[in-house]
């Protein structure tokens, strides 16, 4: 029930993207990324966050390298705006 709550109201503030595109998903990772990477600082030793953190990184990678391929200038624009850094052009 809360989460169909948090849902509404993540729907309601979103009004140009849905959830499902790929800019949305990319954001997702990103955001997920820092709070594990900033938990990770304090945690040296949590080998499990270090393996989520890990497949994050390859799913983010993985979706980010579609989008290149894709749409080369929404991907310079995406890796701009988020501040990510550029490290696999093909």
């Amino acid at each position: 029930m809360i989460k169909n709550s948090f849902i509404s109201v993540i729907s309601q503030k979103e009004n140009e993207e849905s959830r499902g595109s790929l800019e949305f998903q990319v954001f997702s990772f990103t955001t997920k990324i820092r709070r594990l990477t900033s938990h990770l600082e304090l945690h040296k030793k949590d080998y499990s966050s270090q393996r989520g953190l890990r497949k994050i990184l390859g799913k983010r990678q993985r979706l980010l390298n579609y989008l290149s391929k894709k749409n080369i200038e929404r991907y310079k624009q995406l890796t701009g705006e988020l501040d990510i850094r550029e490290i696999k052009t093909r």
